[in-house]
């Protein structure tokens, strides 16, 4: 099951939003068989470890090991719990069922009904780990939500705007290089007008290779200047506002009612337009109407050694903190919401 997560994992960024799995085939103590879920909409991690076995005979003498649940529904691909009864696997082990409402123990059912000895929960924990944004999906029903912000050794994130209207650099090379990584992995990315507006931020995957996530920002009154980056084309973007317009070029326009809190009604639509995780990269007011509603569930907080006197103070935060980097003359601390 160990292997299989390691398989697992190297499909992300790709599969969103379906869950990351790795599959092992062993006979006879042999590993003869392995594969994970490469690409959304491509085969499943079952399929591709069956395939990849180079003779299908031993398969009726094998056990299958599978982070999540074997599906039971036809999606883009046929159910992989049916292939397994095809193919005659007699012994499956599961790390974790499926939340998916379409799966959720029909798999499970299926193979067993089948004849198949089925054993559930083995490495559970860290199979449900590797999986948070899914299970957050569908058990919450809104995307998995990771706070992002730099700040100074002093506590500011951001000068006074009153005063110095440019962009105020407070961490690295390298910093910028892993958020660039971060943003490949993950669904969208949600900034706030101000930002938008004073720092003129292209949101893009520019130097890591990777997926480009969903750029999201908020406009309610259209007042962002059209010719900022974000509205270059070069990738998908979405503008929350209150005002009705049609689509151009890429981009999508969001209608929310500010007269209500528009936080529960962004991660509605995100839910509804299967947005699995969305890293909010805005100044202070957002940052801070997130943890006030305590609607996060991880934090990256970069340390910058630099010094600013006065300013924009960091959110406040507390939490479980379950990383820590440091990268030359900067820090990160992982934040978990507990």
């Amino acid at each position: 099951m160990q292997r299989c997560l390691e398989l697992a994992l190297l499909g992300i960024g790709d599969v969103a939003p379906n869950p990351m799995v790795g599959c092992v085939i062993v006979h006879e103590g042999i590993i003869i068989g392995e594969g994970f879920h490469q690409k959304y909409g491509g085969p499943h991690a079952e399929v591709n470890a069956i395939r990849s076995v180079s003779n299908a005979e031993l398969l009726a003498q094998s056990t299958l090991y599978v982070s999540l649940e074997p599906c039971a529904h036809f999606g883009k691909t046929p159910p992989c719990s049916d292939l397994i009864i095809e193919n005659r696997i007699p012994n499956v082990v599961i790390g974790t069922i499926d939340p998916f409402a379409k799966v959720a123990g029909k798999g499970i059912e299926r193979m067993q009904n089948s004849g198949i000895t089925v054993e559930v929960g083995v490495l559970e924990k860290e199979c449900r780990n590797l999986n948070r944004r899914f299970f957050t999906f569908h058990e919450k029903k809104r995307p998995y939500i990771l706070l992002k912000w730099a700040q100074t050794l002093d506590g500011f994130i951001d000068t006074d705007r009153t005063e110095i209207q440019h962009t105020t650099w407070i961490t690295n090379a390298l910093s910028k290089r892993l958020v660039h990584k971060q943003r490949s992995e993950e669904s969208a990315i949600l900034i706030g007008t101000n930002t938008a507006e004073y720092d003129n931020p292209a949101l893009t995957v520019r130097e890591w290779t990777g997926n480009q996530p969903i750029r999201l920002v908020i406009d309610r009154t259209g007042r962002l200047n059209p010719d900022l980056h974000l509205f270059d084309d070069k990738a998908p973007t979405w503008i929350f506002t209150s005002l009705r317009k049609q689509e151009t070029g890429n981009r999508k326009y969001i209608t929310l009612d500010f007269n209500q809190d528009i936080l529960p009604q962004i991660l509605s639509e995100l839910y509804d337009r299967n947005i699995l995780s969305v890293v909010v990269e805005g100044g202070s007011i957002l940052l801070n109407s997130f943890l006030q509603d305590n609607l996060w569930d991880e934090a990256f907080v970069y340390t910058g050694n630099q010094f600013f006197g006065k300013g924009v103070s960091a959110p406040e935060i507390s939490g479980k903190t379950i990383g820590f980097e440091k990268l030359d003359d900067c820090k990160l601390h992982v934040i978990r919401n507990v």
